[in-house]
């Protein structure tokens, strides 16, 4: 007597088996069920067994009916431990591969993330992604399994980051707001760690960012403008940019990239069509004619419109000496310039939307820091005028 168990996933096989198994018992009166053929050759037919309405075989006698029932009962215990053991395999599998990929390094881990999301980016956030990798590896050396990373260790590289030392041949520590961006940036490594199945628990959900800091923005006046208009400067590109920059709000890495082809001109009206470094956004922008004034004379439809413009690391210097000869003392940058832009916009009353629009911000939020200089302003203007009255 043998019973049958089907199906049954044994580790390797990639079909379900059928396992056999003996069970040392012999019956010898079956009802065999004569509409119900087994096998036929041609010297005998067999037939099948006769089975009641559970599956178990009949038989005649008594004793040979409780063997049936028996090897029933056995062989719904074996079909079980299968299914159990399969089911606890399945489970062993999950728990031993997650257990490995726990083992892995987030270090290495971070900067393919890094090359793989932003390999079309700008380099100020593939720079960004750089510096945030270089400072965990200073926190938490160059082998950081994923099983090390939890609550703490995300507070503790918080703090970490605060006093977080410049990199490169500069000294003291990162400014608060790097510091917001850094930490911003290890979260988005963690929620892409997450979605792998590295982290079991959805960290960057449950840890809070750095609070940012409010700077002020430094901004120049319409005279101080004027003054630089009139003042000479010892590249004409960065005088000339510059004051675009002001008439426009753009970027230098977008003045800097600017060719012909991307200025169209209708009638009266200069537009630009172009897509903005930073965040990749394809924007269409109307400039006024004396921002067209600055771009010069047109040239070859692939040519830069600001040739000379010197790079970001080589302008403070002619751009200080520019200042001083204009009689400025303010801390002015060449982003400054584009601060200058929005600032004045609003303050001559463009609403904060068609600003933002403007500036190419993505999200309002990021224009209305220029407001609380705009109510500023308006609140030493309340102040400014005083008259003598006697009590």
């Amino acid at each position: 007597m043998c019973i049958e168990c089907y199906p049954v996933f044994v580790l390797g096989k990639k079909k379900p088996q059928r396992i056999v198994e003996a069970l040392n018992r012999t019956i010898t009166s079956i009802i065999w069920d004569k509409k119900r053929t087994a096998r036929t050759t041609e010297t005998s037919k067999t037939f099948k067994p006769k089975r009641d309405e559970n599956g178990i075989i009949m038989c005649k006698t008594e004793i040979d009916q409780e063997a049936c029932l028996y090897a029933d009962g056995v062989r719904k215990l074996r079909q079980r431990e299968y299914d159990n053991a399969d089911l606890y395999s399945d489970t062993e599998t999950a728990q031993a591969e997650q257990k490995e990929r726990s083992q892995q390094n987030f270090i290495e881990y971070f900067d393919e993330v890094a090359k793989k999301r932003h390999a079309r980016s700008s380099e100020s956030i593939r720079v960004n992604w750089k510096r945030t990798l270089e400072l965990i590896k200073l926190f938490a050396g160059d082998t950081l399994p994923f099983s090390k990373i939890d609550n703490r260790f995300a507070e503790d590289f918080r703090m970490y980051l605060v006093t977080a030392p410049c990199g490169g041949n500069k000294s003291g520590t990162i400014s608060r707001n790097t510091a917001v961006t850094y930490f911003s940036i290890f979260k988005a490594g963690l929620k892409q760690a997450f979605v792998d199945g590295y982290l079991t628990v959805d960290l960057s959900a449950k840890i809070k960012g750095i609070p940012e800091q409010e700077t002020r923005r430094e901004f120049l006046t319409v005279e101080e403008l004027n003054t630089l208009v009139a003042t000479p400067c010892e590249y004409k590109d960065l005088k000339r940019a510059a004051l675009f920059s002001a008439l426009t709000g753009l970027r230098h890495c977008d003045i800097q990239k600017m060719q012909w082809k991307e200025l169209q001109i209708d009638g009266d009206q200069a537009r630009l069509n172009f897509t903005q470094q930073k965040t990749k956004g394809v924007e269409y922008m109307p400039i006024s004619p004396q921002a067209l004034e600055f771009c010069g004379e047109p040239r070859k439809p692939n040519q830069l419109v600001f040739e000379d413009l010197p790079n970001p690391s080589w302008i403070s210097r002619p751009l200080k000496k520019w200042l001083e000869a204009a009689g400025i003392t303010k801390k002015i940058t060449f982003h400054c310039f584009r601060h200058t832009f929005a600032t004045l916009q609003l303050s001559n009353g463009t609403d904060i939307y068609t600003v933002s629009k403007m500036l190419g911000h993505t999200n309002v939020k990021t224009t209305q820091v220029y407001a609380k200089v705009v109510d500023e302003k308006k609140e030493k203007a309340a102040h400014a005028i005083k008259l003598n009255i006697n009590k």
